[in-house]
């Protein structure tokens, strides 16, 4: 399945996560959610994936976690804040850079529309 393919089916579960919940909530709740619907919808996902950090040739266990990591082609990142700014974008970027992956979505659940809230964001590799 192609990132676009992945990027579609995560998108119609994160709406189905916002339409039962409404904002407001931490994004644990949205997280615990979303990862059952992606699970239910037969997507491949793990939660809190460790990402380790290379830095030169020494690879560190620094304790980064990619919030939801899906068929190993897109890393999900989940925010419940009152507005997304430059650092969660540049949270993303990095996580796509030392993973390798080309698609990250940033989702901020603290919204009244949930795709107000998505920002696909690709790495250029």
């Amino acid at each position: 399945m192609l990132e676009n393919d992945i990027s579609e089916k995560i998108i119609g579960c994160a709406i189905e996560v916002h339409k039962s919940l409404g904002p407001g909530l931490l994004e644990s709740a949205y997280l615990g959610c979303l990862f059952y619907e992606l699970q239910k919808a037969g997507l491949q996902v793990e939660k809190q994936k460790p990402l380790p950090l290379i830095y030169k040739e020494v690879k560190l266990d620094v304790g980064y976690r990619i919030d939801l990591f899906v068929e190993e082609k897109v890393i999900i990142e989940l925010k419940s804040v009152e507005a997304l700014n430059e650092i969660h974008i540049a949270q993303v970027l990095t996580y796509l850079k030392l993973s390798d992956c080309k698609l990250g979505l940033l989702m901020n659940f603290n919204v009244l529309r949930v795709v107000d809230g998505i920002k696909r964001l690709v790495n250029k590799l």
